[in-house]
């Protein structure tokens, strides 16, 4: 895992602080009003007329101490798990946990009534998770507690408060129920993204039977000349793929470096396309 200094943050994590700054700067000097809250927060109630409630929610916060809490997270959590996504998968698994956060508010308001909620905890939790998911053991000091805990068990004790909370009905205006779904989601695509790259690896590594060969390309290459030797080449992409396979069978799928995930991620991508 790399270390970040504060002034070297990672492209999506300096622009999603950036931009929760920006509105919460608007909410509280331009639109102070409660309609920009009506407008823009997620309202299971009414999804279908505002769907952009989906994706706006995220950007705005119900006062400092909110905004705080949510971007600390991001700042602690998002540059290590960025760096090991990508940033375009970063990217894509921080909106994905947010929509799943309203998603999943929405689902269980079509059986009981679910208020309106702003802001980016879903999807931060979802950051968290994957941390936790990547750096299970990393410790985290968490004020004011005087030891350090690890990430694996903060993050089931956030689960479980908040799944606690969202079962007995707490009416402290946390939005329990959209730190779930940003939970549910994040595990769902942390766990699919790993099966499908361990999945495509394995199909590289399988020989192609002969049957699977066109019969012009099979006789062509009994009419073909003997080769000439050549020079030995830079391994090829089978070669690195299982390279990568004995890693993983070996020290687990958490040991692969950033480049090593990137090459499983294009050859995933590769088999999903043909």
């Amino acid at each position: 895992m790399r270390t970040h200094s504060p002034f070297s943050l990672t492209p999506w994590v300096r622009g999603l602080i950036v931009a929760n700054a920006v509105v919460y700067l608007l909410t509280i000097t331009v639109f102070t009003g409660p309609w920009f809250y009506e407008l823009f927060a997620f309202n299971p109630a009414r999804a279908g007329t505002q769907l952009w409630g989906f994706v706006s929610y995220m950007f705005v916060h119900g006062g400092f101490l909110h905004l705080a809490f949510n971007m600390l997270m991001l700042f602690f959590f998002g540059p290590a798990v960025e760096d090991r996504m990508g940033a375009t998968a970063f990217g894509l698994y921080y909106f994905i946990c947010g929509l799943g956060g309203a998603a999943f508010s929405f689902a269980v308001g079509l059986f009981t009534p679910v208020m309106p909620f702003v802001g980016a905890s879903a999807a931060v939790f979802g950051v968290s998770l994957a941390f936790a998911m990547h750096w299970p053991d990393a410790p985290i000091y968490v004020f004011p507690l005087p030891v350090p805990i690890k990430a694996k068990w903060l993050v089931v004790f956030l689960a479980t408060i908040n799944l606690a909370s969202a079962i007995l009905g707490s009416d402290d205006g946390v939005a329990h129920l959209a730190h779930l779904g940003g939970f549910l989601f994040g595990f769902i695509y942390l766990v699919s993204e790993g099966a499908v790259a361990r999945r495509a690896g394995e199909a590289l590594r399988r020989p192609r039977p002969e049957s699977a060969i066109p019969k012009a390309r099979r006789r062509e290459a009994q009419n073909a000349e003997p080769p000439v030797a050549t020079p030995p080449q830079e391994p090829s992409i089978y070669d690195e793929v299982d390279r990568v396979l004995d890693k993983i069978s070996a020290t687990g799928l958490d040991s692969l470096t950033p480049d090593e995930r990137r090459l499983l991620d294009d050859v995933s991508r590769q088999l999903r396309e043909h």
